[in-house]
């Protein structure tokens, strides 16, 4: 094919996509000016993760002298473009009909204020997760390691930070930053998941925990856990209302390991239990169960403790 013919057929193709623009698609959104910038939040994001772990991220040697210069390095491009892509959301969502009441001016930079007044207390957060999984990772060989390699740090810290954006009320940036972290990492938490202290995921692939999550302190799962919720074919658009609460409870002091699935908003898994493996848990389970699959010789291993 010539290099003319070849052109002609790309125009021609340019005008077909154009044209599929004429519909009524929900996809064909043409307010892109209106939207956030995906890469301009993940970019944020990319400026806070070192204000968290300045110590594993600078390039130059820190002390108190040129902490806080450095701290505001991070801080103030971070503010700047939190404060922009929240603006642009707002901005659309009450466009678009779906914020109710409207904000008003200077509610992006209040919210943005206090993220950042929040840090103090997420770092200490971060850092019981992180000794969480030094504890809990025979393999573990330092602090280090854990924060520069440790797919699940990566992806609680984007969580943590989401999910006080979450509870603002900020649309859309949220679920960019969590869903980011899951393109990362592989591991699907949902910026409205509510999880305390010394959270550990080990390993990681394909663990989801969804939006209306309870996790307790002290909590440990391994890789392929769903905390999911239960099938419903009601549609958003519809009349009905999601059930407020669609995902189960983890109190504290629990562990559940690979491919476990515990499903259900009134699902309460007990303080203190262990779930084994490739579990399918619909219903509450009691404190202090250990709980385990049928075993290659046929025999129910399931053996409640208290």
């Amino acid at each position: 094919m010539s290099r003319p013919t070849r052109t002609a057929e790309l125009e021609l193709a340019i005008d077909d996509v154009v044209a599929s623009y004429d519909g009524s698609a929900e996809i064909n959104n043409l307010e892109s000016a209106l939207l956030p910038n995906r890469r301009a939040v993940i970019e944020a994001f990319r400026h806070l993760v070192p204000a968290v772990y300045m110590g594993f991220y600078s390039t130059r040697s820190l002390n108190r002298d040129n902490l806080r210069h450095s701290v505001s390095e991070c801080l103030y491009p971070a503010y700047e473009l939190l404060v922009e892509q929240i603006n642009r959301a707002i901005t659309y969502e009450e466009r678009v009909g779906r914020l109710e009441p409207p904000r008003a001016p200077g509610w992006a930079e209040e919210v943005v204020l206090r993220l950042f007044k929040e840090l103090p207390r997420l770092r200490r957060v971060l850092n019981s997760d992180v000794l969480a999984a030094y504890d809990g990772d025979p393999a573990a060989k330092s602090i280090e390691e854990i924060v520069f390699s440790y797919p699940a740090v990566r992806a609680i810290t984007a969580h943590r930070i989401a999910h006080e954006l979450y509870l603002a009320g900020v649309p859309m940036l949220p679920r960019i930053l969590c869903e980011h972290a899951h393109g990362e990492t592989g591991i699907d938490i949902h910026a409205g998941a509510r999880i305390g202290e010394r959270f550990f995921i080990d390993h990681g692939t394909g663990v989801v925990i969804g939006e209306t999550s309870d996790i307790g302190n002290n909590v440990k799962i391994y890789q392929g856990v769903t905390l999911g919720a239960l099938s419903t074919r009601r549609s958003k658009r519809g009349n009905a209302p999601l059930a407020p609460k669609r995902h189960p409870t983890i109190e504290d002091n629990v562990t559940i390991y690979s491919g476990a699935t515990i499903l259900g908003g009134e699902t309460v898994i007990g303080a203190g239990s262990v779930i084994g493996g490739n579990m399918w848990i619909t219903r509450s389970v009691p404190p202090n169960t250990r709980l385990f699959g049928r075993s290659r010789e046929g025999k129910d291993s399931d053996e409640r403790d208290g």
